[in-house]
Order: structure tokens, then C-alpha cells, then sequence
């Protein structure tokens, strides 16, 4: 049943770019916009900027290395560089795998962000759009005011779900491109109080090893929610441990639904994880906490925008190179495993990682600007996780380092457009190039 909403909101009409979410591609997006002369805001649903970094807990950044040098430059490299300095027991030099403190992150995200010049409002929900003959005027967002219009020239979908592009009825894939299913979710979480020593020094826990204490959780009917071996795990601090850890599959998280359902089931989980690793790795966990479940869900995949140009599998496999490329990318093709999948691997015979062959030392591939550009729009961009790509491509370009990248280019680009008073398809890419090159970037 529908019924009909009429009433008149106050109007914003005082910023260039607007972006719509305030994870690692949104923070770059805005960072880079303010930067290049746009008045920006940007918008973030929760408390604190940082996405999966911050609210989402992952404990560890995907490499940050081609294994000969660093790939993701520009502000992706600043904000990590940040992150190491903030953490004493991180190596200088350490470029892959490296830990993430969520607390540090929260202000280097703060930092990077403000002190580029751009507004943020926490705690505001984008709720609908307007949008006209392929033109975005006004996004609808719900906060402690109530209803407020907000217009800008450009806007930028860095939602992770692709929210704008979805309401403005933009075509869009989701999941994988025949079943429409997507990677499963991990709710990641903190444990404190860890025996250090016993933790650096005692079994590695990962999927890949079958004799780890993980793969005892997974066989104890006691822990009937860890169902599989995947265990990310990095020291994050004294006796603290982050975990990136078991799977819960067929979550959609463009519903509210099956969403809040995942919370719960993710704060069990974590719970008989917990149980489990002091049942069976005592000598490190026997007098451990459980200290922090995170705020956002671990989704790794839902919508992905149809742009001017779509990723293929193909480009990433023969490592290719593309005129308008703002960006490389080099991490593997992380497509985790599905549910049917998952007893295979339990007993050692399939390992997901291995889906492709890893690229070699100095590979990558490029990142197209178009790319970034949905089909039907004429002032919107999208990066991070929205970028449009395969279904299988996304298990790679999806994660956080990649997803800084594009976010500074479609930042860089949404001001060029805005200050230049021209469509998105406009910008001169060489000039963009040129830009990005100014500010760090790396591409060939």
C-alpha cells in the first residue's frame, strides 16, 4: 500500500559537490573536491567517518604494494601513512597487511577531510532524490532537523550500495551477473586482554590452514554459528586483536530486513568465536574480552552502477592500461567463498583465494574515469565499491586502498565539473590526469 507525502522542506542550494557517504572513497572524494576549489559537503549516515575502516572494524588494510612499490597513492597514501605513525608497533616500511587502529583512523579521516575544507554532517541519512532528465537536482536527507533539501552541482555515490544511482532509477547490477548472488558478509570484532606474547608466537589462524585452532571451532557443534575457517586476525594494540572473522551468507544489504538480522546473527557469531578460540587456543585467549562487536555490518558486494565503461575480467587478467586511467590496481581477485562452496573448503580441497592466479611483482591493472561515470547521468560519479565492473573484478577493486584511489578522481573530477559548469562526460581527462598527478596519484 502507498500513499501520498506532500509537504514543503527547507532548501540548501550552497555547495558545489555533494558527496553521499563517508567511507574511504567518500572521505577522498570530499577531501579531493574541497581541495580543487568545490564548497563541498559530505554526508555520513552513522557517527564517524571511515566506513569499514572505523565502523566496520576491519582490523588490517588489503596491500598497499605491487611487491616493488607502493600502487595506491595521492591520499590513499597519506591516510595510511597516518595510520602507521599512529601505531608504535608498525613498521616504517610495512606496506601490506598492515593494521588498522579504528580509533586513530576515525581522526585521520576527521583530519583529512576538514582541514581540506569540506563540511561534514554526521548522523544524516540520504532518504530520496529528484532527479530530472538525467539530471540530479536535490538529494532528501533525514537527520535530528527533520526533512532538508539539499542541491549542488555535482554529486558523488559513494554509498557503497549505490543508493543515488538506484533512486534515480539508473541501471545497475547486483551481485553476481547470473544468480544475482552476492559475496557473504562478516561481522568483524575486537578481543582484549590477549596474552601477546602466547598470540605472536603460537598458531596462525587462517583459512588456509586447515590444523589451526580455527578449524576446532568450526568442527564443535557447540559453535554452530562459525561455520567456516575464514579468520582475519591482526594485533592492533597491546593484547588487542581485530577480527575479520566467519562468514554469514545471502545478506542484502539494500534490505533493512535482512540487514538488521545479520547484526544479531554477526553478535552471536562473534561471541561463539570468542568461546571457541578460549576453548581451544587457552594459552592466548583463556583470559580474553570480548570488547567490541562493529557498528556496520562487513558487506563486500550489493549493487555495482552501470557506467560508461565496465571493468571486465578480461582487463584485469591482461593487466591492462587505458587512456583515461586515474588509477591502478594490483590486490587479487578476492571473491570469498560461496555457501556451497563452503564444505570444500572446510576440508581443505578448494581454497577461494586461488580463484586466479595472483599478479606478479610490478603488476597491475588500470581504472578507467569512465568508470566512475553512470550511464543516464549528467553530474553524477560514483567510486569505492560502486564503480562499475564484472562481478568477479569487484572481488578485487572493492576494498579499501582502491577505493580511496577512485574516490579522489571522482572527487577531483565532480569539482572540475562543478566550478567549470559543465556535464561529468565533459571534464578533459588529461587535465583530470594532470591533476591527480599533482596531487600524488599513480598511473601510467
Amino acid at each position: 500500500m502507498n500513499f501520498e507525502f506532500s509537504r514543503s522542506i527547507p532548501l540548501n542550494d550552497s555547495y558545489d559537490v555533494i558527496v553521499a557517504g563517508g567511507g574511504p572513497s567518500g572521505c577522498t572524494a570530499a577531501a579531493a573536491a574541497a581541495a580543487t576549489g568545490a564548497k563541498t559537503l559530505l554526508l555520513e549516515a552513522s557517527g564517524c567517518l571511515g566506513g569499514m575502516g572505523t565502523s566496520g572494524m576491519v582490523p588490517a588494510w588489503c596491500p598497499f604494494s605491487d611487491k616493488e612499490k607502493i600502487v595506491y597513492r595521492g591520499l590513499a597514501q597519506k591516510v595510511f601513512e597516518a595510520t602507521k605513525a599512529a601505531m608504535p608497533h608498525i613498521s616504517k616500511d610495512a606496506l601490506d597487511w598492515v593494521a588498522i587502529d579504528p580509533e586513530a583512523l576515525k581522526r585521520i579521516f576527521d583530519d583529512l577531510v576538514t582541514e581540506a575544507g569540506a563540511d561534514v554532517l554526521f548522523n544524516t541519512m540520504v532518504c530520496a532524490v529528484d532527479f530530472n532528465d538525467g539530471h540530479l537536482d536535490r538529494l532528501i536527507v533525514s537527520n535530528k532537523n527533520g526533512l532538508t533539501a539539499y542541491q549542488a552541482s555535482v554529486f558523488v555515490d559513494c554509498t557503497g550500495d549505490g543508493d543515488l544511482i538506484a533512486w534515480c532509477g539508473l541501471p545497475f547490477a547486483f551481485g553476481d551477473d547470473e544468480t544475482h548472488d552476492v559475496q557473504p558478509a562478516t561481522h568483524c570484532f575486537q578481543i582484549t586482554n590477549v596474552d601477546q606474547y602466547a598470540y605472536e608466537t603460537g598458531p596462525r589462524m587462517h583459512s588456509s590452514i586447515m590444523d589451526c585452532p580455527v578449524y576446532d571451532i568450526v568442527r564443535d557443534e557447540s559453535f554452530p554459528l562459525v561455520k567456516d575457517g575464514h579468520s582475519c586476525n591482526s594485533l592492533i594494540g597491546p593484547g588487542t586483536v581485530g577480527f575479520n572473522t566467519g562468514h554469514l551468507w545471502n545478506v542484502d544489504s539494500t534490505d533493512p530486513i535482512s540487514m538488521s538480522k545479520a547484526l544479531m546473527d554477526g553478535r552471536r557469531l562473534a561471541h561463539q568465536f570468542h568461546e571457541g578460540l578460549k576453548k581451544y587456543y587457552p594459552s592466548a585467549f583463556a583470559a580474553s574480552f570480548l570488547s567490541a562487536t562493529a557498528p556496520a555490518m562487513g558487506i563486500r558486494e550489493s549493487r555495482r552502477m552501470v557506467g560508461e565503461y565496465t571493468i571486465t575480467l578480461e582487463d584485469y587478467l591482461s593487466r591492462r592500461t587505458f587512456e583515461d586511467e586515474i588509477g591502478r590496481n594490483c590486490y587479487y581477485i578476492d571473491v570469498h567463498q560461496s555457501e556451497a562452496e563452503r564444505e570444500e573448503v572446510n576440508k581443505g580441497t578448494f581454497n577461494a583465494d586461488l580463484r586466479f592466479e595472483h599478479y606478479g611483482p610490478g603488476e597491475s591493472h588500470g581504472i578507467p574515469y569512465r568508470s566512475l561515470i553512470p550511464q543516464g547521468a549528467s553530474n553524477l560519479l560514483t567510486a569505492g565499491r560502486n564503480v562499475s565492473c564484472e562481478h568477479l573484478v569487484l572481488g578485487s577493486i572493492r576494498v579499501m586502498p582502491p577505493a580511496m584511489v577512485t574516490g579522489q578522481a571522482a572527487g577531483t573530477a565532480a569539482a572540475m565539473a562543478a566550478l567549470e559548469g559543465i556535464d561529468t562526460r565533459s571534464v578533459n581527462v588529461q587535465k583530470l590526469r594532470a591533476k591527480l598527478r599533482e596531487d600524488g596519484a599513480y598511473f601510467l
